[in-house]
């Protein structure tokens, strides 16, 4: 039951990444070329909305749905990976013209060629994780 209600949220998440035209292409392509607001938008308020959430579990001290309390530790500021792995992503992102959550809704509206993309995604993280403790971080 409970599987059953989170394939109708990812499908609800899914048809509003498709109606506000966050996993277009060519929005994509304007973000990258600095010709439209839209995705800025987009991620802007994403990141509000992340950092108002952030704050909320910790001033109100929010448990989990198993009641368990919820730790966030601050990271390690680490500039050189995450520099090198934004590139990256970005690369990638600009290829393809995807994230990783729209590839589902883009298969899911019919944009078949998205499973290259979805195998290419898997394998990154597969060399990644094979690699992980040979790289600097």
């Amino acid at each position: 039951m409970r599987n059953l209600l989170f394939l109708i949220i990812g499908t609800l998440f899914g048809i509003v990444l498709i109606k506000g035209e966050v996993v277009s292409w060519f929005r994509i392509q304007e973000m990258f070329h600095f010709q439209s607001f839209h995705m800025y938008g987009v991620i802007g308020s994403a990141v509000m909305v992340g950092v108002i959430s952030v704050q909320l579990i910790k001033r109100l001290q929010i448990k989990s749905i198993q009641g368990e309390t919820i730790n966030l530790q601050q990271k390690p500021l680490q500039w050189k990976a995450q520099l090198f792995g934004g590139i990256l992503f970005g690369f990638g992102w600009a290829m393809t013209g995807a994230c990783p959550a729209p590839i589902y809704a883009l298969f899911g509206a019919g944009y078949w060629h998205m499973v290259l993309v979805l195998v290419s995604a898997v394998l990154g993280v597969w060399v990644y994780a094979r690699f992980m403790d040979k790289l600097p971080h």
